[in-house]
């Protein structure tokens, strides 16, 4: 009986040392390198923003003639020498972030339009920054000035929010107002061990204030031609927790998941070895 228990012991033994193996990872875009190249060039191409209410813009417009458009510039004029010069900042009331303190920039309204020096509202929602440029040049040119100027725009509070079962939730901005889906979550330190890598939400606002709501999967190789892959400026994505969090740690944390299957096979092994012991007694 004693030798029996003992061979069953080594048997159990080398089953809980098989749970040490390592899992296999779950991958992102599994398999992405079978879409054709066509395709995939077609899918990155680059998307320009659309403008919305709440963007902050910033409008530069110059010439060979700086001081015929110095007063469509917000926060610039023309001082007694001649020169374009920015108006004083109140440093006072200024806010910490740069994008608040500055006062040359146009806030779009809830209507979709701002405010434009001489020229008054205009609507700018729903444009690219290269069709207002060019609505711009076409309202200034040539009516108030001889020589046609360039509009240059940036958008100045790119940002989107990344919230929910990431390492790092909160709001992250692009100086290059460009930012992919992956960027993102990378940004936000990846997924968390509960994180739904299959169910990942959108929350987009529309040029006309619509909201989309979207459910995406990263794990699917389709993703990368998804047209939600490319972010739009206020896009909130919200990671819901998975409902297996075995399943979860198994999957997509090695140390964790190992840990709790030797945890339960060790269990096991203890219920087992008292039986034996008992048998043995007898």
């Amino acid at each position: 009986m004693r030798k029996l228990g003992y061979a069953v012991l080594s048997g159990l033994f080398l089953l809980t040392l098989s749970a040490c193996t390592s899992p296999k990872k779950v991958p992102y875009l599994k398999d992405a390198e079978t879409i054709p190249a066509e395709l995939l060039a077609q899918s990155q191409s680059v998307v320009s923003p659309v403008i919305v209410p709440g963007d902050l813009l910033n409008i530069d417009v110059s010439s060979i003639n700086m001081p015929a458009v110095a007063v469509f510039n917000k926060g610039r004029y023309v001082n007694e020498n001649g020169e374009i010069v920015a108006m004083p900042h109140n440093t006072a009331n200024a806010s910490s972030s740069p994008v608040e303190s500055y006062t040359e920039y146009y806030l779009v309204d809830n209507n979709g339009d701002i405010e434009f020096p001489v020229i008054g509202k205009i609507h700018v929602a729903g444009l690219t920054k290269k069709d207002l440029a060019q609505k711009i040049v076409d309202a200034i040119y040539p009516k108030y000035v001889n020589d046609k100027p360039a509009v240059d725009i940036r958008l100045m509070n790119f940002r989107v929010t990344v919230a929910g079962a990431v390492r790092s939730p909160g709001v992250y901005q692009s100086r290059n107002e460009r930012m992919t889906f992956l960027e993102a979550i990378s940004m936000a330190g990846d997924l968390d061990i509960k994180g739904d890598r299959e169910n990942i939400l959108l929350y987009r606002t529309n040029a006309d204030g619509t909201r989309e709501v979207h459910r995406l999967n990263i794990h699917d190789k389709d993703f990368l031609m998804s047209p939600y892959f490319t972010l739009q400026q206020n896009d909130f994505i919200y990671v819901e927790p998975n409902g297996s969090m075995r399943q979860n740690a198994w999957q997509l944390n090695p140390a964790v998941g190992a840990t709790i299957t030797i945890v339960g096979r060790l269990s096991s092994v203890a219920s087992l070895v008292i039986g034996i012991v008992n048998l043995t007694k007898k």
